[in-house]
């Protein structure tokens, strides 16, 4: 792991094929990167492939049960349809790329100040079962992979998703190493919240000038509370008004000056950020890629990588 450059997990089986009716949630994973090659925003250096999370390091945070269902493709029924994608081995081996991506990403930003992954960010799972598209959650495994080597002692969560991180609030609710943020919607998925350390649920509705008054006014008390040593960034476009189960009313601009806005604060602070793309549902797939793109362009921007 070497070479002062924008670092950025990501594998073709990220864009894992689906039956008919799930595949729209993966195209994105494989536009996301050729858009960014195509107009030159990266080039393939900047791209590495992960290779599976250990098991070890998975039953950091989640149990050797569940572990073993994704592993023996024995989920039943109703287990799958909480997690909305019917198991195969191929998804949970996808899964377990993208966990290790997340920890690589660690490995780099502290290094270079900022590495992306273009998956990620499955804070709807728990430790016993997964949600809302999430298998494994990845920032919950990173997270105590780092700690568990002792490589931090103080982690921040900003989780910039429309839904609740509520699998990560459960996840770190007893551990003070790991401060929680959640900026979702109040009245979105799921239904059930958890409790994070700050949650800030949001109205629906909430446009550009609500929505960054109230991100503009956390950073810094956020930073201030936890002083941390690394924070993860969970960078969700759900957020848009095009979304079709957002809720909220941000515009591209708005989704990109959020960005910009906490990769600003991170920066000025020489804090490292790790950042997984989280959700996106527009009907247009081209808005999905565009906002999520911009996620990358402004890390690259701001950390003159």
């Amino acid at each position: 792991m070497s070479g002062k450059r924008l670092h950025i997990a990501y594998d073709p089986i990220y864009a894992h094929p689906l039956p008919e009716g799930h595949r729209f949630p993966m195209l994105k994973y494989e536009l996301i990167p050729e858009q960014l090659l195509y107009e030159g925003a990266i080039t393939a250096d900047d791209l590495f492939a992960p290779t599976p999370c250990p098991e070890e390091v998975v039953l950091l945070t989640h149990t050797r049960e569940y572990l073993n269902k994704l592993q023996q493709q024995t989920l039943s029924a109703k287990e799958q349809r909480h997690i909305g994608l019917p198991q195969s081995p191929a998804l949970t081996k996808r899964e377990l790329v993208i966990t290790q991506g997340t920890i690589d990403c660690c490995h780099y930003a502290l290094r270079n100040g900022v590495a992306l992954n273009v998956a990620g960010g499955t804070h709807h799972a728990f430790a016993d079962r997964g949600e809302g598209f999430c298998l494994l959650n990845d920032f919950a495994v990173a997270a105590n992979y780092l700690l568990h080597r002792g490589m931090t002692e103080r982690l921040l969560i900003i989780d910039l998703d429309v839904h609740q991180g509520n699998g990560t609030a459960k996840l770190f609710e007893r551990e003070p190493r790991v401060f929680t943020f959640s900026m979702h919607g109040r009245h979105n998925y799921p239904f059930h919240k958890e409790t994070s350390d700050w949650d800030i649920p949001l109205e629906d509705g909430a446009d550009d000038k609500s929505y960054l008054s109230l991100l503009q006014d956390a950073l810094p008390v956020l930073l201030q509370r936890t002083d941390p040593q690394l924070v993860f960034y969970l960078s969700g476009v759900d957020i848009l008004a095009t979304d079709q189960f957002g809720k909220l009313q941000v515009s591209p601009e708005g989704c990109r000056k959020r960005d910009e806005m906490v990769f600003t604060t991170l920066r000025q602070k020489d804090i490292p950020c790790v950042v997984a793309m989280g959700g996106g549902y527009s009907a247009d797939i081209r808005v999905i890629v565009e906002a999520h793109c911009n996620t990358f362009r402004m890390a690259k921007e701001i950390y003159g990588l």
